[in-house]
């Protein structure tokens, strides 16, 4: 059986990062049924638009590899805010937004997608 076209060729989660974005970039890795893996790439300084939010229909775990950046919610005061190598789990549902990114650098986001009862 032959693998499955770049199954053996390496990636760099940082390459390609865009030079200048003014808006956020989602690039999905993996896809399958069940799941969903995703490299964000937010540019210096990007916060989600006052009155929007991110809802998903599935459980996020969401995991800081370049940059820093807040997280807020809706049903919670405050921010929290994540650094390299600092991770999340968001349920389903939970309602929360982008505060604030690493005014320096584009802040690079590693989010998992999944239905916790298919697993």
């Amino acid at each position: 059986m032959r693998p499955a076209a770049g199954a053996n060729r390496p990636g760099h989660i940082l390459a390609g990062l865009p030079a200048a974005a003014t808006r956020e970039q989602f690039d999905t890795l993996l896809q399958t049924p069940g799941l969903r893996l995703e490299r964000i790439v937010s540019p210096p300084g990007h916060c989600t638009p006052e009155g929007e939010w991110f809802e998903q229909a599935r459980d996020e775990f969401v995991l800081v590899l370049q940059g820093r950046g807040a997280l807020v919610f809706e049903q919670r005061e405050g921010e929290t805010v994540l650094n390299p190598g600092d991770y999340l789990r968001l349920p389903a549902g939970v309602r929360h937004r982008v505060s604030w990114t690493d005014a320096q650098a584009p802040t690079v986001w590693l989010a998992l997608h999944y239905d916790p009862a298919a697993s």
